[in-house]
């Protein structure tokens, strides 16, 4: 894998607000693609497609946007770097109970949305811990130095971790009667960001005329866990959007509603950007 991620910077940072996408990565190899027993289209379920365009107006606000190009299905940059399956790498013994790891969903998956195996086989452990080397860590390292600058300038950081959800996984997760969200947002239930944070964050998308849910089903994985230290002014927020509101699932691609949604994520996008302006900066003065 030759290209891991792009960072896209606005001409001058002006937030507190970092972005990233974890999982909208769509650089599939040609070494990757014959490994696997999926077609592309099927391997592709997994992505969080379009989350780096939903996001995509972060930069012209000031903030910028860390997007992976490795895909979620080679290796899954929202979980942590020894959370290894030993369904799909040999020579792993059997691990305590992780329900990530025994759905298939570690950090190299086994199977894609439906539970589809990825490999016929398994992977040689050589191999799991290359992906971990070339992929993981140098991806890490990046979000960790935006994270750091951007604390060093403005004296917080917050990250928007965004992701997307399939249409169906908020199914029996809302009130009977009740209008499933649009957005749901996660802080590890106030562990990884304050709570005038994810106020903030809330009232953006709730203006914007989106129904949001706070930490149910989704509270957010390893990238929350981390990096989330809200007594150290350092907070993450995962952010997962009904991909039904701008693409169509079935075949991965934008629907008709495709840029106006971009452009109600825009408004939304610059509230959120404006929280890390509330105090101006010594540092980037």
């Amino acid at each position: 894998m030759s290209q891991v991620y792009r960072i896209h910077r606005p001409e001058r940072q002006d937030t507190a607000v970092v972005f990233a996408s974890p999982h909208s990565g769509r650089v599939y190899s040609a070494a990757f693609l014959a490994q696997t027993v999926l077609s592309r289209d099927v391997i592709r379920s997994s992505e969080d497609a379009f989350v780096d365009q939903v996001f995509g107006a972060a930069v012209q606000h000031g903030a910028p946007l860390l997007v992976a190009d490795v895909p979620r299905a080679y290796l899954d940059l929202n979980r942590a770097p020894d959370e290894f399956d030993p369904g799909v790498i040999e020579g792993i013994a059997r691990v305590p109970h992780n329900p990530r790891i025994s759905s298939g969903l570690g950090v190299i998956p086994r199977v894609v949305s439906g539970g589809r195996l990825i490999y016929r086989g398994k992977l040689g452990l050589a191999e799991a811990e290359a992906r971990i080397a070339e992929v993981w860590h140098p991806y890490h390292r990046a979000l960790r130095q935006l994270l750091e600058e951007t604390h060093r300038s403005f004296g917080e950081a917050v990250l928007i971790d965004c992701h997307s959800m399939p249409h169906e996984a908020i199914d029996g997760h809302g009130r009977p009667g009740q209008p499933k969200p649009d957005v749901v947002l996660g802080d590890r239930f106030g562990a990884a960001a304050g709570r005038h944070v994810m106020d903030a964050v809330e009232a953006a998308f709730q203006r914007a005329g989106l129904r949001v849910a706070r930490n149910t089903p989704f509270a957010g994985a390893f990238i929350a866990q981390s990096y989330g230290r809200p007594s150290a002014r350092r907070h993450v927020i995962q952010v997962e959007i009904d991909r039904g509101l701008y693409m169509d699932e079935a075949t991965i691609t934008p629907h008709s509603g495709f840029e106006d949604f971009k452009a109600l994520m825009a408004e939304v996008i610059a509230e959120i950007v404006g929280i890390g302006r509330e105090q101006l900066p010594l540092a980037a003065e």
